[in-house]
C-alpha cells in the first residue's frame, strides 16, 4: 500500500471526527441515490419504450404493403395477391412473417348504443401470438371452418364496455357502403392491448367476410402485413423490400404509421438525458462539498505534512484517494438501490399506472448490464475529473500557518 492509500484508509475508516463522518455519510447517501435514479430512469423508460413498441408492432405489424394509389382513408384499395412477392419476402432473413390483410370502416350497435370502429380482417395465415397474449376473455378467431369464421368478431375491452358487450354476445355490425350492409356478428374474443389509438378504433374479423362485403375476387387483399426479426434495422429492411416490390404497390414502416406514438417514445429520451444530468450534478455537489470539509478539518495534518517534505501532488493523491473510497461505496449502495428495485418491479409489478393515459398497468423495467456499466463508469470519472480542480485548495496552505491552525 502506497503513502496516499494508507492515509486515505485511515481518514477514510477510522476517523474520529463527528463532524466529517455525519459529512461523508451524506455524500455516500446522495451518490447512492443519484446512481440509483439514475439506472431506475434508464430502466424505466427502455422498458416504457419496448412494451409501448411491442404492442404498437404486435398489433399493426413492423411493414405495411398496400396499393400504391391516393386513397387515404382507412379501407384499402384492393389488388391481387402475389405469391413471387410473398417467396421473396420470405427467402429474406430479416422478415420473419407475412399475412394478408384488409380493413373497412363499420358501425357496431349494440344495448341501444353506437360505436364507429375499423375492422381488420386477417385469414388462417396470420401470426396470432401476440393477439393470444394480449386476450382477456375468450379465444381467437377459428378458421377451420371459412364460412364460420366470417361470423365470428373479436373486439377490445374499450370497445366492449362502451357498449356493454360481453364474451358470446350477438352484434349487428352495419359497413360503412352503398347500400349500407349489416352483418350479425359473435364476439368469440375480448383483447385488451393498452393503446387506446388501436383499442378504440379496431376490432378483428375475417378476411373473407371483407371480401365479400367489398364484392372482390378470391385472389384479391386489402395489404400485406410483414414482421421483422430486427426492428433496429427497420429502415434497411423496407429498403429491401422497395427493392422487390411490385410497381403497383407500396410499403410504409409501422413509425410511419403511427408517428405521433413513436415521435412521443423518441421525446422520453430527452426526458431521461435531463435526470440524469440533474443526479450527476448533486453526486458531484456532494462530492465537492465533503472534499472541500475533509481538506478544511485536515489543515494541520496538511500542514504537517508539507514540512515532512510531502509535495502538492502527494497531499491531493491522499484526498482524491479519499475520495474514491467514497464514490465507490456510494456507487455499491447505489446499485444495489437501484437494481435491487428494479427487479423488485420487473418480478413483483409492485408500482402500477393508469393504463389509459400509459398504454400499461404497471411500471416496466428493462435493465441493461451495459447501461448500467456505463453509469457506474461515468459517475465514476466526472466525479473524479470534478473533485481534481477543489483538491488544488492543498496548494494554498501554508506548511507554518497550517501546524498553528486549532
Amino acid at each position: 500500500m502506497n503513502f496516499a492509500s494508507f492515509i486515505a484508509s485511515r481518514i477514510s475508516f477510522r476517523s474520529k471526527r463527528t463532524f466529517s463522518k455525519m459529512i461523508v455519510r451524506i455524500a455516500i447517501v446522495g451518490i447512492m441515490l443519484g446512481l440509483g435514479v439514475m439506472i431506475l430512469s434508464v430502466a424505466i423508460v427502455k422498458g416504457f419504450q419496448d412494451e409501448v413498441r411491442k404492442k404498437i408492432r404486435g398489433f399493426a405489424g413492423d411493414i405495411q404493403v398496400s396499393k400504391l394509389d391516393l386513397n387515404a382513408s382507412m379501407e384499402n384499395s384492393p389488388f391481387a395477391a402475389n405469391d413471387t412477392f410473398v417467396n421473396k419476402c420470405l427467402a429474406n432473413k430479416s422478415i420473419t412473417h407475412i399475412s394478408a390483410y384488409a380493413t373497412k370502416s363499420g358501425i357496431i350497435k349494440a344495448n341501444n348504443e353506437i360505436e364507429g370502429v375499423v375492422m381488420k380482417g386477417v385469414d388462417k395465415t396470420y401470426d396470432w401470438k401476440f393477439m393470444q397474449a394480449m386476450l382477456e376473455q375468450g379465444r381467437i378467431i377459428n378458421f377451420k371452418d371459412s364460412i364460420a369464421a366470417q361470423k365470428q368478431i373479436m373486439v377490445s375491452q374499450f370497445t366492449a364496455n362502451r357498449l356493454k358487450l360481453k364474451l358470446g354476445d350477438d352484434i349487428l355490425m352495419y359497413f360503412v357502403q352503398e347500400p349500407l350492409l349489416k352483418r350479425k356478428l359473435k364476439i368469440v374474443g375480448i383483447f385488451n392491448i393498452g393503446v387506446e389509438e388501436v383499442d378504440k378504433t379496431f376490432v378483428i374479423g375475417g378476411l373473407g367476410l371483407i371480401k365479400r362485403l367489398n364484392g372482390w375476387h378470391d385472389n384479391e387483399i386489402g395489404g400485406y402485413e410483414i414482421r421483422v426479426n430486427d426492428f433496429d434495422n427497420l429502415t434497411a429492411i423496407n429498403s429491401n423490400i422497395g427493392n422487390i416490390i411490385p410497381l403497383e404497390l407500396k410499403s410504409v414502416t409501422v413509425t410511419e404509421s403511427y408517428q405521433t406514438v413513436f415521435d412521443w417514445l423518441k421525446l422520453l429520451d430527452v426526458n431521461t438525458r435531463i435526470i440524469l444530468v440533474l443526479m450527476l450534478a448533486v453526486a458531484v455537489i456532494n462530492m465537492i462539498s465533503a472534499l472541500l470539509i475533509m481538506i478544511l478539518e485536515r489543515t494541520s495534518m496538511i500542514g504537517m505534512f508539507k514540512a515532512m517534505g510531502a509535495t502538492d501532488w502527494d497531499i491531493q493523491q491522499i484526498f482524491l484517494t479519499n475520495a474514491v473510497y467514497l464514490l465507490g461505496f456510494g456507487l455499491l449502495l447505489g446499485n444495489l438501490f437501484g437494481i435491487g428495485l428494479g427487479i423488485i418491479q420487473y418480478k413483483t409489478h409492485l408500482f402500477t399506472l393508469d393504463q389509459t393515459s400509459y398504454y400499461m398497468s404497471f411500471v416496466p423495467i428493462q435493465l441493461n448490464w451495459f447501461d448500467i456499466l456505463m453509469l457506474n463508469v461515468g459517475t465514476l470519472v466526472i466525479c473524479l475529473a470534478v473533485l481534481v480542480i477543489p483538491s488544488m485548495l492543498v496548494s494554498r496552505i501554508s506548511p507554518v500557518k497550517a501546524i498553528r491552525f486549532k
